[in-house]
């Protein structure tokens, strides 16, 4: 018997350079494209998207996993809840 692995590889939206609220209007628009329970990475670099994506996440009941900061990028983890 053999193991059948559904993984799946987590998507990446790149908004570095971005000034807000174009982070939130890219990541709107990627979250319907995956499936309830999958996971999108947000990579943003405006200083507004460490308000405006948590935000956004509340308002739109998705769970924000993770949001890591490494010098002025940040990196969002957001699951799709519904």
């Amino acid at each position: 018997m053999t193991a059948t692995s559904h993984a799946h590889e987590t998507p990446l939206l790149d908004c570095l350079g971005k000034a807000c609220p174009v982070p939130v209007i890219e990541l709107a628009k990627a979250v319907p494209g995956l499936e309830v329970g999958h996971e999108i990475i947000v990579v943003a670099d405006d200083p507004g998207a460490k308000v405006d994506i948590p935000v956004w996440c509340r308002m739109k009941r998705h769970e924000l996993v993770a949001v890591e900061q490494d010098g002025a990028e940040f990196r969002f983890t957001v699951r799709r809840s519904h």
